[in-house]
């Protein structure tokens, strides 16, 4: 299996049982290895009391393209810490889209930066996301083989 067709298998398990990203109207748009693109439309729904998209649910995008990157092994990963800057607001009926990109990974921690975008390119987020595998794999296969050894 190549990391790539591994990376994409993960994502299909994954994606079956995220009903969070699902509910959300989120799309699972690339998956690589280390690496995921998740955007949605922002709802009427997702807009706060000044009628821009609440901060809660940019950052639920930007940490659920997080999750699918750093869990692109086939290892169960979880987050250990985010941290969320905003810089520009979602605007109603816009597609955001978070690009997650590895920038580390040593051993079962992975450090991962997240980009949130607006529809014209503008950054609306950045966030910083460290990981931490633990026991479990999305579908079996050989651990040797899901560590790249």
């Amino acid at each position: 299996m190549t990391p790539q067709e591994r990376a994409e298998r993960a994502a299909r398990a994954m994606w079956a049982n995220d009903q969070a990203s699902q509910q959300m109207g989120m799309r699972l748009d690339e998956i690589a290895p280390g690496r995921a693109v998740l955007s949605m439309e922002v709802q009427p729904h997702h807009l706060n009391g000044h009628k821009i998209c609440h901060g809660g649910f940019i950052f639920t995008l930007a940490d659920s393209a997080f999750a699918f990157a750093c869990n692109s092994y086939n290892r169960l990963t979880v987050a250990q810490e985010n941290q969320i800057t905003f810089l520009a607001p979602g605007q109603l009926g816009e597609r955001l889209t978070a690009s997650a990109q590895e920038q580390a990974l040593a051993g079962r921690s992975g450090v991962y930066d997240i980009t949130v975008t607006g529809a014209d390119g503008r950054k609306v987020a950045l966030m910083r996301g460290l990981s931490r595998t633990v026991k479990g794999q999305h579908f079996p296969e050989e651990e040797t083989q899901a560590s790249g050894a």
